[in-house]
């Protein structure tokens, strides 16, 4: 399974510890400035309405996802392709692009990503937290 949630932080340390790449709502409010939205000190990890990606399907999550999931704002403010190990953030209109694109292409378990991201349309965006 490529996606995994769960109920509680204790589950997901018991199936894999931290070794997780955590797809995370960005639920801060609405006109931030995109230096805040990727502010470290603005992100909490491990929340239990993410959708997480093993680290032993990251070679698969990210062969599948790349050119779709792709155009986020890093940490430094710099934009591109999707970064397994920083912080990668999209907003609300590419998360509605993201979502046609899942749609039009397929890729494996997209139905459970479509799910999660039609879940969060009305928050700020969502994150692609790397390892």
């Amino acid at each position: 399974m490529l996606f995994h949630m769960f109920s509680s932080q204790q589950e997901r340390r018991n199936f894999g510890g931290s070794d997780f790449i955590e797809l995370q709502y960005c639920k801060l409010p609405q006109g931030l400035k995109i230096k805040e939205i990727v502010s470290v000190d603005k992100i909490s990890h491990w929340k239990n309405d993410s959708l997480y990606v093993s680290g032993d399907d990251v070679n698969l999550f990210y062969e599948s996802y790349s050119n779709i999931i792709t155009g986020g704002i890093y940490n430094n403010g710099k934009s591109g392709g999707m970064d397994l190990l920083g912080i990668n953030y999209y907003s609300q209109e590419q998360a509605v692009l993201i979502m046609e694109r899942i749609e039009d292409e397929k890729p494996p378990e997209y139905e459970i990503l479509l799910r999660w991201l039609k879940s969060g349309i009305n928050y700020t965006g969502f994150y692609v937290l790397g390892l």
